[in-house]
């Protein structure tokens, strides 16, 4: 009898793709993982960090360092190369480390082609939305099988604000930041809910207690996080893992569960060929559906002015 293990490439052994790995390893939803990067030495010692964390896990997995030739059996491939934005030198918008993005895929596209993998991909490189397009396009992916995590961590941040400014858990919230994983995200405020009642509606009926909400204030506050968390210790790390691994959850679990990722659109929202972050059913087929919330004339308006943003980097990355 042969009994299937579930296999996971990383592509990138930095902060970003090491922690992806922790987080996969520690919930126990990966037998194997294989770590990619330009720096051999650097991926050894990773995987062995992480292996040797498995041993008072829930599980054991098996982590080395390997190369384009590993990921052929592979279920997920999690692209995770590229810089972080350098505050230092005054990088405060994801899309400003595009072309050092670009350079680096142009490398990893050709050796993923040859390596024979053909399974799902998910993409949490920066800029997430256009680095993922241009990887769909380049690799002639199949656009349910290719996305990024995008706003599953903004939409976390987003529900942490809410919670910080109603006193309700966040695990209580549902709230969405759609579109890009950046600077032109924007928050649906109309479909956000508190145990299943609007937020809206909650601000009208208790105007004494909530009347007074900053919803720009709080939607600035989850956009923010990010930066906070970069400045002060140069890098994100344990958000990310924890998103991804939701989303590899969803994958394996065959769960239809609900995300906020980003996927390619095809007409909804009104947009067409633009990678963007909005709710989708994830099973193991990756993007099983788009769920097109019921926004408003001024939130589609936002969110259009956020693809805009995406469609222009876009060409730029196509470009370069």
């Amino acid at each position: 009898m042969s009994l299937n293990r579930r296999k996971i490439g990383i592509i990138g052994a930095g902060h970003v793709g090491s922690h992806a790995g922790y987080a996969l390893i520690s919930q126990g939803l990966v037998e194997e993982i294989v770590y990619i990067d330009v720096d051999q030495k650097k991926a050894e010692a990773q995987a062995l960090d992480l292996y040797d964390s498995s041993t008072y896990l829930t599980k054991h997995v098996n982590v080395y360092a390997g190369n384009y030739n590993d990921i052929k059996d592979a279920d997920i491939l999690v692209i995770a190369a590229g810089p972080l934005p350098d505050m230092a030198a005054g990088q405060t918008d994801r899309q400003q480390t595009l072309g050092a993005t670009v350079a680096i895929l142009k490398d990893i596209i050709p050796q993923i082609k040859a390596s024979g993998f053909n399974g799902i991909i998910v993409n949490i490189s920066n800029p997430a939305d256009v680095v993922t397009h241009y990887l769909q396009e380049k690799l002639g992916w199949n656009p349910q099988r290719i996305f990024s995590t995008s706003t599953t961590l903004d939409s976390a941040r987003l529900r942490r604000a809410i919670s910080e400014a109603t006193g309700y858990d966040q695990k209580s919230i549902v709230a969405y930041a759609l579109g890009e994983h950046g600077e032109s995200q924007m928050v649906p405020w109309s479909t956000v809910s508190v145990a299943g009642k609007s937020l809206l509606k909650l601000m009208k009926d208790q105007s004494e207690r909530f009347g007074n909400l900053d919803l720009e204030g709080i939607a600035a506050k989850g956009k923010g996080a990010g930066w906070i968390i970069l400045g002060g210790k140069g890098s994100t790390e344990f958000g990310i893992g924890a998103s991804i691994a939701q989303v590899v959850q969803a994958v394996y679990g065959d769960e239809d569960r609900i995300l906020p990722v980003s996927t390619l659109l095809n007409g909804q929202y009104g947009q067409k060929d633009v990678y963007a972050s909005v709710p989708c059913r994830l099973n193991n087929n990756g993007i099983a559906e788009v769920i097109e919330l019921d926004l408003t004339e001024e939130e589609l308006k936002k969110f259009a002015a956020s693809c805009e943003t995406m469609t222009a980097n876009y060409k730029k990355a196509l470009s370069l």
